[in-house]
């Protein structure tokens, strides 16, 4: 049996119709479906990691003899592929990452358009604008184009090709199970979340990312929250014991900070000094979003075929990084290697920095300062270029590698003018809040950002310091996003429009709609035939079907789509009786129902009709009641609003 019908089967018998019946309210249901888009983001996670050291390990490393290295709390699967003994050839760096830029463009245009840029983005948009709905292929194409860019020396990270995975995967699900707008969204944002939480160790962060992206300001979708829980746990989980299960190291962090504990935030003066690195954040990001735009206008612009665009990208990011290398590398033993970090994912470097290796031994200090200048403005302009140009990849990793180093650039700086408050500790520490405050900055996620930071060192003991500067960039940043698909606040996007009409119904209830021809209904008895019931079907305009015993008990209800699934398969339908197609877990209305509730169970609904109980007698049915009497009433009070409200303007 094909495993989707058995997923299918498993959920239905759960009490899940493929017709939208779905609430979070069913507890197990909802644990259900979060867990299978958690799992499937964590498997997706390992994959993705997998094909991305397969790329780098036969690109990178065994042609151009370039291995930039890892986090410490990465797991390697190709021995070699995460250190720097190999022989090096600088021109193959030119080479390498523009046939990455051909193949890759190739297989976004040819097969996806879509999974162009940095995948969060086409997330955020799919959100608000597309009723959650992905293609199927976008998060496969996505995940081969984004390995292929990032494992030839493309500038970009996993967040957004990941994110399209799990974001895939929960629309693809709420798609096949027919579920309502709502869930899909729901489902699909918990898959962002869950993916992201999984490869960068960050599972609390992740799900309050799946909530706070969606906008620009401080507003969160809460009903994605708990789905983004359930989805996030298991995805870290799934992908680390996938991990264990291959022989490598999982249940880590990501970055290794050596003695956390001397990382406390004891001193309130440096408060000042955080202001300074906020303030640098700021114009940093600003850069950043206006080159990386700046960069994709002008490639939009250019008139070649679409497919050599990335490869343009690709030499012009290999270009920088070759300059960069004969630049600096006559500064000290390790100048020209670091500098190379403009390219590919840089977290080996970004190791090197919250470690202290890269900032200590050396004897000219603004030698290093130089080598993180090169390589924080480096990786701006390789990034811009590699995802501006239509290459897949994310934004959030070359964000870390940005701010980690520029925000070490300020504590280098502080620790020469102050040297008796900053000292080689707090300039670790400065790079640290560097990441999360430019990340804040530039993408207006303040609340994700800085638990992310500290889950993936593995230390909360700077969240103090972090809320100071995570929240100082954001406030100074608003103009501006990394995403672009970001909506103001619920009251901005298209999903949410319906949400705004509930207070113009508040005090109406279901009583004061039900009209006269919907107390006259028909019912089924629970024996009645399903052939029966096809028949009565045909002779009325009544859509929903109360299924009630010789007792005049309401036992559920049913709809021509739950007829339909048995009417398909011939030897069902010669068994099935009215009992079959009866479903119970649509909580029915009665007469004194809000009618704002009332509107949120249409919205959350496939049907055009719903049951109606006496308040007194629960299981009597005494009406159905059409979503079309639901707007008529809220078009009646409307109009009586605004006759109340002329009215008041004459009298004035």
């Amino acid at each position: 049996m094909p495993l989707a019908r058995a997923l299918l089967i498993t959920v239905r018998r759960l009490g899940l119709t493929p017709t939208g019946g779905m609430r979070w309210r069913g507890i197990g249901r909802g644990i259900l479906l979060a867990g299978m888009v958690g799992v499937a983001a964590g498997l997706g996670a390992a994959l993705f990691h997998f094909l991305c050291s397969v790329v780098v390990r036969y690109t990178l490393v065994s042609v151009a003899g370039y291995a930039s290295g890892g986090p410490s709390g990465e797991s390697h699967f190709f021995e070699g592929a995460g250190d720097g003994a190999i022989t090096l050839t600088p021109w193959l760096l030119l080479i390498v990452p523009t046939v990455g830029g051909l193949v890759s463009g190739w297989l976004v245009y040819t097969f996806a358009p879509e999974a162009e840029g940095h995948g969060t983005d086409a997330a955020i948009d799919a959100y608000h604008n597309k009723r959650g709905a992905m293609r199927k292929r976008v998060p496969l194409i996505k995940t081969l184009a984004s390995a292929v860019t990032i494992g030839t020396g493309g500038s970009g990270g996993r967040e957004g090709p990941i994110a399209q995975i799990g974001a895939g995967f929960g629309s693809y699900l709420a798609t096949r199970l027919k579920l309502s707008d709502i869930e899909r969204r729901t489902l699909m944002a918990a898959g962002l979340g869950a993916g992201i939480g999984a490869i960068f160790h960050a599972p609390l962060a992740g799900a309050i990312f799946a909530t706070e992206v969606l906008y620009r300001d401080p507003d969160f979708e809460a009903e994605v929250l708990i789905p983004a829980f359930i989805a996030t746990t298991v995805a870290y989980c799934v992908f680390h014991l996938t991990m264990l299960g291959l022989g490598l190291a999982a249940f880590t962090e990501l970055f290794a900070v050596p003695a956390p504990e001397q990382l406390n935030f004891q001193d309130p003066m440096l408060l000042l000094p955080l202001t300074a690195l906020a303030l640098t954040m700021v114009v940093a990001s600003l850069f950043y979003v206006r080159m990386f735009y700046g960069i994709t206008a002008a490639f939009g612009r250019w008139r070649i075929p679409r497919t050599l665009k990335p490869a343009v990208g690709a030499l012009g990011s290999g270009i920088l990084a070759v300059v960069a290398y004969y630049a600096v590398r006559g500064l000290y033993a390790e100048a020209g290697h670091q500098s190379l970090s403009v390219l590919s994912f840089g977290y080996g470097f970004l190791q090197d920095i919250v470690s202290g290796s890269a900032l200590a031994g050396h004897d000219a200090m603004g030698a290093v300062i130089v080598v993180l200048l090169v390589v924080g403005v480096g990786k701006i302009l390789t990034t811009s270029l590699t995802i501006g140009s239509g290459r897949s990849g994310g934004v959030f990793g070359p964000s870390m590698v940005i701010g980690g180093s520029l925000g070490a650039v300020v504590g280098l700086l502080f620790s020469m003018w102050w040297p008796e408050r900053v000292g080689a500790n707090e300039v670790v520490m400065f790079a640290l809040l560097g990441m999360g405050g430019f990340f804040a900055a530039s993408a207006n996620t303040p609340v994700s950002t800085l638990i992310m930071v500290s889950e993936m060192c593995g230390s909360y003991r700077l969240l103090l310091p972090s809320m100071w500067v995570c929240a100082l960039a954001y406030l100074l940043s608003r103009g501006w996003s990394i995403f672009g698909k970001q909506v103001a606040a619920r009251a901005d996007s298209p999903a949410h429009r319906g949400d705004f009409i509930i207070d113009v119904l508040q005090g109406l209830t279901v009583r004061d709609a039900l009209t006269e021809s919907g107390r006259k209904f028909l019912t089924v008895p629970p024996d009645r035939s399903l052939h029966d019931v096809a028949r009565l079907m045909a002779e009325t305009l009544q859509s929903c079907f109360p299924v009630v015993d010789d007792e005049g008990r309401y036992q559920g209800m049913f709809s021509l789509n739950d007829v339909r699934q048995f009417l398909y398969d011939a030897q069902v339908g010669y068994l099935a009786v009215a009992q079959d197609l009866a479903v119970t877990d649509r909580q029915p209305l009665t007469l004194d129902t809000d009618l704002g509730v009332t509107m949120r169970r249409f919205a959350e609904s496939v049907h055009e009709e719903l049951p109606v109980m006496d308040p007194e007698a629960a299981d009597q049915v005494v009406g159905i009641l059409r979503r079309q009497d639901v707007i008529a009433a809220y078009n009646a009070r409307l109009t009586a609003i605004r006759s109340d409200g002329d009215e008041g303007t004459a009298v004035n």
